[in-house]
């Protein structure tokens, strides 16, 4: 490492010596879904001294994402997800090489996403299909897997737990996700981790729901930042959205993260 890591990375090395840290530089993670956990993820990562990062994501920052994805800002919306969150983490370490993509890990993309080139992959997606599809291909390659399931919902903080993807309980993503395993007769062909919590909450606002097929936040007439897109409030492509806190999805993140580093330097 340079002067300027040895300087950023000084506590961290403390904990975990010299020879852990030049591990987590040398590693590839690749995170998909930078949304309200995934962003978070990054964040710890890439304070944790980890230099080699893809970030995957085809959204832009909407509003409704101000109040839990780490990138997301009154400055910021409108930006591109990826483009507004490297931004942030070389600000942290300006030596990290971070890869930015906007894209969605689909059956269509996902052989140019090269897997095996990663060493952890780090799985935040939403969408059931998609979401199915990494878990498979990811469980295919020599890449530690590490998955959230859902972090919308909860307000607990202690309910949210690790476990085999198995052995979760009580998390309605999981079990969608099984069944359509099982539905499928196909399995993934290892054991991965998850973070999880088995708290299940009622929306109790009024819920909205995107009018269109792709709602998206019209950056092609107004810069980041604008307020006219304060009222384009509903920046999804689910035809549920569920309530979400900032400190339940940065844990599940966080938690994530750890999981990476515990691993990286055993």
């Amino acid at each position: 490492m340079g002067n300027i890591e040895n300087a950023i990375f000084r506590r961290t090395e403390l904990l975990l010596g010299e020879v852990a840290m030049e591990r987590l530089a040398e590693k590839r993670v690749i995170i998909f879904g930078v949304g309200g956990v995934g962003s978070w993820c990054a964040e710890s990562l890439v304070r944790s001294g980890v230099r080699r990062l893809t970030i995957v994501d085809s959204d832009r920052v909407c509003i409704t994402n101000v109040n839990r994805q780490l990138m997301a800002t009154m400055k910021t919306v409108g930006m591109v997800k990826v483009d507004a969150l490297r931004e942030r983490l070389l600000s942290i370490n300006p030596r990290a090489d971070v890869t930015a993509l906007q894209q969605i890990f689909t059956e269509e993309t996902a052989a140019t996403f090269h897997l095996d080139d990663y060493d952890y992959i780090i799985d935040a997606i939403d969408s059931l299909r998609d979401k199915a599809l990494l878990i498979l291909m990811a469980c295919r390659t020599q890449a530690r897997l590490f998955s959230s399931m859902g972090a919308a919902l909860k307000m607990d903080p202690t309910r949210i737990r690790v476990a085999e993807f198995w052995k979760v309980t009580g998390d309605p993503l999981a079990r969608a996700l099984r069944n359509r395993f099982k539905r499928d007769k196909e399995f993934p062909r290892r054991k991965f981790q998850c973070v999880y919590s088995d708290e299940l909450l009622p929306n109790l606002g009024h819920n909205a729901t995107c009018g269109s097929e792709r709602c998206v936040c019209p950056k092609a007439t107004t810069g980041p930042g604008d307020p006219a897109l304060l009222n384009h409030e509903w920046c999804s492509s689910k035809a549920q959205i569920n309530g979400t806190l900032a400190h339940v999805t940065a844990i599940f993140g966080f938690m994530l993260a750890g999981l990476v580093v515990s691993d990286a330097v055993k």
